[in-house]
């Protein structure tokens, strides 16, 4: 077997209650000064109170950036890294989505003046120091609180930060906090963390382990039941607390078997049509599936078996491939979500310019089972017109 690194962050909890944990956890670590990283509808739905609240509880001096959006642009990372150097903070808590999160690792990171965001995009260019970082989801999505992975948006394209040091000092992740997601956007995040999973298992990237693989399918196992529960009851505690377990390992086999196509394709259609990023993986999957069955068919049984073991795959590769992906479109569809590009606004003519930019996406293509050019890439986008 290969040798490979495994990249997580040192301490990750899984428990209800457990961001009133981040109080005691920064005093322990000597930490006084705390930005916290947000957006309006976490504040909206009383989570952030809740941190807020236990801050004060341990005298945590702190402040609010509350301006993180959708597909962030680079720009709210460099405003709250600004903030946090103006307010002399020691450390930055990331409470949300993977938007917010992935904007307090770059604050946490430019906070401390040794990197600048216009030179570090791409793998391994960031080097640190940065300060103190605690990340808090409160979405089961694409498990961003334990990727080294920052994702904004600069020049009109989905920009990634890729290092070691965006790696959190803790995880804390309590199902409380995800109670009030509307269906809508679980289901959204749901699908997006079942695309992570599917990529990272069939990544051909050189970090892909068994370890990865084994995550990314026991994500699998556990989405498959518990997301369409979730959806219907969002107050069902049981699937609650299964799709945190499967974002987080999800998130895990991602960071260290980094994804591929789907991603490469989605990337752009958040950018330019402003769709959420599970929303947008989710859609373009079922066409890679189909485009990767030559040379992909046995993962995809694999995984087929755990998502639709009542579904058997017959016939050459190509043909169990197509079978795969129209299970995955109508399990998409019992969920509610849109199905194809036409129903989020896309239209033929968006085609080429969505192509040249999904080509742009190297790091990830590079990951795809088989590889993929401009033509292929086209053809995927239309395929995914109707």
């Amino acid at each position: 077997m290969a040798g490979f690194v495994f990249n997580t962050p040192p301490r990750i909890v899984v428990a209800a209650g457990a961001a009133g944990q981040v109080a005691a956890r920064w005093r322990a670590a000597g930490v006084g000064r705390v930005l916290v990283v947000t957006d309006g509808g976490v504040a909206r739905a009383g989570a952030l109170a809740a941190v807020l609240e236990a801050l004060r509880a341990e005298s945590i001096a702190h402040q609010v950036f509350q301006a993180v959006t959708p597909n962030p642009d680079a720009q709210l990372a460099v405003a709250a890294a600004a903030q946090a150097v103006d307010m002399r903070a020691e450390g930055v808590l990331g409470l949300g989505g993977g938007s917010c999160l992935d904007v307090a690792k770059l604050a946490a990171l430019l906070a401390t003046g040794h990197d600048a965001l216009s030179e570090i995009y791409g793998v391994g260019l960031a080097e640190g120091p940065r300060l103190p970082l605690m990340l808090v989801p409160t979405l089961a999505g694409s498990g961003a609180e334990v990727t080294p992975i920052a994702l904004v948006t600069s020049d009109g394209e989905k920009r990634a930060v890729v290092s070691s040091c965006l790696l959190a000092d803790a995880a804390l992740l309590d199902v409380d906090l995800t109670f009030t997601a509307p269906p809508e956007a679980t289901a959204a995040a749901g699908a997006g963390c079942l695309a992570v999973a599917m990529e990272a298992f069939t990544s051909a990237h050189a970090n892909a382990n068994p370890v990865s693989r084994a995550l990314a399918e026991g994500a699998l196992a556990l989405l498959r039941w518990a997301l369409p529960l979730v959806v219907m009851d969002g107050a069902d505690r049981r699937a609650r607390e299964a799709m945190l377990s499967a974002s987080l390992m999800a998130g895990q086999a991602f960071a260290n078997a980094p994804a591929g196509a789907a991603h490469a394709l989605a990337y752009p259609l958040c950018v330019r049509h402003g769709l959420p990023a599970g929303l947008a993986a989710a859609l373009m999957l079922p066409q890679v599936v189909r485009f990767n069955g030559p040379v992909a068919a046995h993962d995809y049984g694999l995984l087929a078996a755990r998502l639709f073991p009542e579904r058997p795959m017959v016939g050459d590769a190509q043909a169990r491939a197509d079978i795969f992906a129209a299970n995955l479109v109508r399990f998409f569809h019992e969920l509610g979500l849109p199905t194809d590009l036409r129903a989020v606004g896309v239209e033929a003519v968006d085609v080429a310019p969505l192509a040249a930019a999904a080509m742009g996406q190297g790091r990830l293509l590079a990951n795809n089972p088989r590889p993929l050019v401009a033509q292929d890439a086209a053809a995927l986008y239309k395929a995914a017109l109707d």
